[in-house]
């Protein structure tokens, strides 16, 4: 599973699990980003009949308000049309911006500006405790080290830019691993791991397809994408479009590109291993065919991609709109796009073409 970084918007990403799990679909690595990066250590730092309460709880607590739960429970009170959602949305991040998400983080006091130069206190407008708290209950880390499940989440070293993944492979992973891959600047301050101090993957890469085809053992692989911004969209028809198509374009991190580049080196390997078998054996036996050998396989790869589609009235901050309305449809959305895809056999079949690589996508494979 592959979770790509979006706050608020990753109730949608626990929604496409909530499907998995109920087809007996358990993934045995996923990686995240951000969002991703919390909602990964959910899963792999629980048993997996636990998984998905587990994911409730944590996505109930960050979007309690008791500003804007009344719409909870009485329908005739919820807001009606695009332009009423809209405002109601505008004010839910509004309060998010003011207050924080519980749970999760909360602004700064005193600000940023009354800390002292130098000061970790001094480089973002909110602070985090509230999410090490949140995970150290609703996480088994013990659990994620065992490695039963792999489990990566990326961040970027501020000294040095350059993007790290900390993988239990490599790591004893804790709470402040997690909390580095979503502390996004100048929202949230650098988390320090060892001397080093780290700031939110997605400054660099939104999504770890990347890292996951260059650094997992090549066997035959289904991995599920599910990414919460949209690489297509909309001409921007005023500012506000603007900057939510900028957010959409950066964060996207390119995924369907990153998808196309890894197909057309699983068809050079395939192809290569296909030339390889019908060497003379004095040249299979030859030392280039040897070091050639390394890169050729058979494997197959499915990529099934799972992409939330924004409405009509989420604007520009609907990363940091943490209304328990806008978290149940993201989360029914997810469920049901994951359940339609799931309808299609194919989808889990093992790729039978000539790269032994495919990729499944609804928004390109169309809907029922």
């Amino acid at each position: 599973m592959l979770l790509q970084g979006g706050g608020a918007l990753g109730s949608y990403q626990a929604g496409v699990y909530e499907a998995l799990a109920e087809a007996d679909l358990h993934p045995d690595w996923v990686a995240g980003i951000s969002i991703g990066a919390i909602n990964s250590a959910l899963i792999a730092g629980n048993p997996p009949k636990e998984r998905v309460a587990k994911l409730r709880t944590f996505w109930e607590e960050v979007t309690a308000n008791p500003l804007f739960d009344w719409t909870l429970g009485f329908d005739a009170l919820a807001p009606r049309g695009d332009l009423a959602r809209k405002l109601f949305n505008q004010m839910s991040a509004g309060s998010a911006l003011l207050n924080g998400a519980s749970g999760f983080f909360q602004l700064r006091q005193p600000v940023a500006w009354m800390h002292p130069n130098g000061a970790l206190e001094a480089t973002s407008f909110y602070e985090t405790k509230l999410l090490k708290s949140t995970l150290e209950r609703l996480v088994d880390f013990d659990r994620i080290n065992a490695a039963g499940t792999r489990f990566s989440v990326g961040a970027v070293n501020v000294r040095s830019g350059n993007f790290v993944y900390f993988d239990t492979t490599t790591h004893k992973i804790r709470p402040e691993h997690v909390m580095a891959s979503g502390s996004l600047p100048p929202g949230f301050p650098a988390v320090e791991i060892e001397g080093e101090y780290y700031w939110d993957g997605g400054l660099i890469s939104n999504t770890p397809l990347q890292w996951v085809v260059d650094h997992g053992p090549r066997q035959d692989t289904l991995a599920f994408q599910v990414d919460l911004w949209s690489a297509t969209g909309e001409l921007p028809g005023n500012l506000a479009e603007v900057a939510m198509r900028q957010k959409e374009i950066q964060y996207s991190s390119r995924t369907r590109a990153m998808t196309d580049q890894f197909r057309e080196v699983q068809g050079l390997r395939s192809a290569l291993a296909r030339l390889l078998e019908h060497l003379p054996p004095d040249l299979r036996d030859s030392e280039d065919a040897r070091l050639l050998s390394k890169a050729a396989d058979h494997k197959a790869y499915s990529i099934v991609h799972l992409i939330y589609r924004s409405r009509e009235y989420e604007g520009h901050s609907k990363d940091y709109e943490f209304s328990r309305l806008s978290m149940e449809e993201h989360w029914r959305t997810g469920y049901h796009d994951a359940v339609r895809t799931l309808r299609h056999p194919e989808v889990l079949g093992r790729p039978t073409n000539r790269q032994g690589f495919r990729t499944f996508d609804l928004e390109r494979n169309g809907r029922e």
